[in-house]
């Protein structure tokens, strides 16, 4: 059995695992810099750093990362009709997302002329509010499955280890894709700020908090059983 540190070695040699380990650093310094700014200007410049250097980072882990969505429809586009079109449109704007964040982020280190990071950063942003909305919608669709199918197995006079067994995966499942949902729709919030700028989505604390629990989310969900 791995012990602690053997499984926060196997998560963070994952691309995911060290993703939201940043995001955790962007997330929260962001949250430091926002709390200090008046009192501690010296403290919320370095945090202010700290967040800057963090997004950066990420982008650049996640070169080529657009080829993954193209990769589940090529290979599990969905066992109906209405799942497969779900994964093309979910995977569609992933993979949007994830290809215009590579010239947002060599926008933003000055590779390319910075006048094209708004425009980047938008199409980039739109794409990934298209993929969540449909990888939001599957989830809850499986999750309903999932409670169809556990109620009847319950139902059950003789409760077999192998229903047992059954019983416990469907649960497993209906907490990972939980947590996909949190994650989803936290990523969603701070991906209309960009499209749609208000004064939720917009706000720190908001953009702070969900950073945070899309990170969380996926931690657990990455985390080595």
């Amino acid at each position: 059995m791995n012990d602690t540190v053997d499984k926060l070695i196997i998560f963070l040699a994952k691309r995911d695992g060290i993703d939201k380990l940043v995001k955790t650093f962007q997330y929260v310094s962001k949250l430091v810099n926002w709390h200090v700014e008046t009192t501690y200007p010296d403290v919320a410049t370095r945090a202010k750093q700290w967040e800057v250097a963090s997004g950066l980072s990420r982008k650049a882990f996640r070169s080529g990362r657009f080829l993954t969505g193209f990769n589940a429809l090529r290979r599990s586009p969905g066992t109906s009709p209405g799942f497969r079109l779900l994964a093309l449109l979910a995977n569609s704007g992933e993979m949007v997302y994830f290809f215009f964040d590579h010239f947002l982020w060599l926008a933003r280190i000055g590779v390319i002329d910075a006048k094209y990071a708004k425009r980047m950063s938008f199409i980039s942003a739109f794409g990934e509010s298209v993929g969540y909305v449909f990888f939001i919608i599957s989830d809850f669709i499986l999750i309903t499955r999932g409670l169809k199918a556990e109620r009847k197995l319950l139902t059950e006079e003789d409760m077999s280890k192998e229903t047992q067994g059954e019983i416990k995966k469907i649960r497993m499942d209906r907490i990972m894709r939980l947590m996909a949902v949190a994650a989803n729709i936290a990523d969603l919030i701070i991906a209309l700020a960009e499209i749609e700028p208000n004064p939720f989505c917009n706000h720190t604390v908001t953009l702070g908090i969900s950073g945070l629990v899309s990170a969380w989310a996926g931690w657990y969900r990455n985390w080595p059983s």
